[in-house]
């Protein structure tokens, strides 16, 4: 009888707020699905759903009190299990077929970037260590997922990563357009198509982006950039990807042991992000169900259990960043905004520069 008044309260408590993010994710997927809108702006639902809960936030704020506990479980709860769900993406199948120069590569390009996040975020452009951290994160690794996976880890103000957040979306898509166009042009010296795909693999902020990038170089190019230059970038980007999980695993660790930060570490208790285990067990998942995809579980095409997990990732992704969004704090968020956003831009320069330079030393053995 408890257990039954326990979740009729959970339920009443949360199902205003959730219904109010449910209906910012709905308008989101209905404008990402319309296809002239998609050809204009190559904008995914999780890119609308962070744009129309900044807009609708102060609605939130004023309403708090009632909205709040269905907003939080949206950002919070329904975060981790998109995190987890993230895996079907990826399979290590598709990692091995680029070598482990894809995988040096990637560990580059993690490592230098985040650490001059850090060192930069705080030193040059006055941030702090945490919104440096989750700049860094989102930057170097695989965007808006990055992002989020570490605030979930640090447990940081909804602000910070929504500022993140707003980083990773704006120069995301800056190199989403500009790529192509560079490749059109001419303007990528030295590399060959492979490689072009391989640059933006390891340098694009998004797994969205990297789609978008190589989409609109088969269609500039008019076939110049292969299908298979487009199937490079975008497993590179998944090897980014899977270095989520080494990434929080070591993030959590250097903060519980670092002694200048053992204030935050008391104060807020950093928990061991046990969901990046759970993203690695659905990778591991996905990887074997991918070699049956025409078999059937219990009356169900393995396919089509597949795309279920990843459609039931993007639902939870796009409503988590529905959510930030509606937490965003507009006066915090312009406050701080310029710093975040130049540090951001220096990271976007250190990723076209760095990656080329890269791309360029490993180009004959991938």
């Amino acid at each position: 009888m408890s257990k039954t008044i326990h979740i009729n309260q959970f339920i009443n408590s949360n199902i205003k707020g959730f219904l109010f993010v449910g209906l910012i994710v709905f308008i989101s997927f209905y404008l990402a699905n319309i296809e002239a809108i998609y050809k204009t702006t190559h904008l995914a639902a999780t890119a609308f759903a962070i744009l129309l809960g900044a807009f609708l936030s102060p609605i939130f704020f004023r309403f708090e009190h009632t909205l709040n506990a269905g907003v939080n479980f949206s950002a919070k709860k329904l975060l981790r299990l998109g995190i987890v769900l993230y895996g079907f993406n990826v399979t290590f199948t598709e990692l091995y077929s680029i070598g482990i120069y894809g995988i040096i590569i990637s560990i580059i390009i993690i490592c230098s970037v985040f650490f001059i996040a850090i060192l930069a975020g705080v030193k040059i452009f006055g941030l702090d260590k945490e919104t440096s951290i989750l700049i860094g994160a989102g930057s170097a690794i695989c965007g808006a997922a990055a992002v989020l996976a570490v605030e979930s880890s640090l447990k940081s103000e909804p602000f910070k990563g929504i500022m993140a957040v707003g980083t990773v979306v704006v120069f995301g898509l800056l190199g989403m357009f500009l790529y192509p166009l560079a490749y059109y042009y001419g303007l990528i010296p030295n590399l060959d198509t492979n490689s072009v795909g391989i640059f933006m693999g390891a340098t694009l902020h998004e797994v969205a982006n990297v789609v978008g990038a190589a989409e609109m170089a088969k269609d500039l190019s008019q076939g110049e950039f292969t299908q298979n230059a487009a199937n490079m970038a975008i497993i590179l980007k998944m090897m980014r990807v899977i270095m989520l999980v080494p990434f929080l695993l070591l993030l959590t660790y250097f903060i519980a042991h670092d002694k200048n930060e053992k204030e935050i570490v008391d104060k807020k208790k950093i928990a061991i992000p046990y969901f990046a285990f759970g993203f690695l067990g659905v990778i591991i998942l996905n990887t074997f169900l991918s070699d049956y995809k025409d078999s059937i579980l219990l009356g169900i095409s393995v396919e089509s259990l597949l795309s279920f997990g990843k459609l039931l990732c993007s639902i939870c992704i796009v409503f988590a960043m529905a959510a930030l969004g509606l937490q965003i704090n507009i006066k915090k968020f312009l406050g701080s905004g310029k710093s975040a956003f130049a540090l951001a831009f220096l990271l976007w320069i250190v990723l076209i520069v760095g990656g080329y330079l890269l791309t360029l030393a490993f180009r004959d053995f991938i």
